[in-house]
């Protein structure tokens, strides 16, 4: 596949759209077999990064089907991503892709929506095949106080 940054900009935003609507196999559909996704944040405080989330491909789809299970916040969450840089290796077939985002959170009902989360999405992508997969997302959240209750992957 040649790689067209539009492709891959648009991967990094039908992840974020699937999230938003709770389709997690949509989602899953965007991503390699080999998937893996971490979820880390700095802790001035320690001094160091620490990990909230590693999982495989396997452990992800499990998450997702587990999530009704869970006593979860149900408050929608919309996330709001831009692709800051596109680097391509042709050679490997593979792109690293950072993004910002921020990640707004709206009452059940409608009436308050605030900012929950920001941080960047440090995604590798797949070039092989008829369209770009994750391969692997790296979330660094800047936000630590996220509350209670959200099990959804961001």
């Amino acid at each position: 596949m040649n790689a067209n940054r539009e492709d891959i900009e648009e991967l990094i935003y039908d992840s974020c759209m699937a999230l938003d609507q709770s389709d997690y196999d949509a989602y899953m559909d965007l991503c390699s077999p080999d998937f893996s996704y971490k979820l880390s944040a700095y802790s001035p405080e320690v001094k160091q990064e620490m990990t909230w989330l590693d999982h495989n491909r396997d452990e992800i789809e499990h998450l997702f089907h587990t999530l009704p299970k869970h006593n979860s916040d149900r408050n929608p969450l919309t996330r709001n991503a831009v692709v800051y840089r596109v680097k391509v290796d042709e050679n490997h077939k593979r792109a690293d892709v950072v993004s910002s985002f921020q990640i707004f959170k709206t009452a059940l009902n409608g009436g308050h929506s605030e900012l929950f989360a920001v941080g960047k999405y440090f995604d590798t992508v797949s070039l092989e095949g008829g369209k770009p997969a994750l391969v692997n997302r790296h979330v660094k959240l800047d936000t630590r106080d996220l509350g209670w209750g959200y099990h959804v992957p961001f």
